[in-house]
């Protein structure tokens, strides 16, 4: 299979986020991706690939260095949704404690 075949489909993933099973057939069956892929940065190849692609952008000043957050996959806690709270809640009273209140 070819690199330029094998890294176009690595650099896909990286993109869009896609599972390896949906990969496109255009960049080669998705088993061969995935093992070269895990191959590659277990012996230190995509650190070399990026290291050389980054030296090479540098020299001709082509290196954009902008950074971007997709905030389709930021999260917040379950707590953090906005609800109402109540100053009773915080202290430990509820209803039940102004209930009482209420009745002496």
């Amino acid at each position: 299979m070819d690199d330029r075949r094998v890294i176009n489909g690595m650099l896909f993933k990286a993109r869009t986020g896609i599972a390896w099973r949906d990969l496109p057939e255009r960049h080669g069956p998705w088993k061969t991706v995935h093992n070269r892929f895990w191959r590659w940065s277990h012996n230190g190849t995509l650190t070399t690939l990026a290291a050389g692609v980054r030296v090479i952008a540098e020299a001709i000043d082509e290196l954009d260095r902008e950074v971007s957050v997709d905030s389709s996959i930021v999260r917040a806690h379950q707590h953090a949704a906005g609800a109402r709270h109540t100053s009773a809640s915080h202290t430990g009273g509820g209803r039940d404690a102004r209930r009482a209140h209420r009745a002496s």
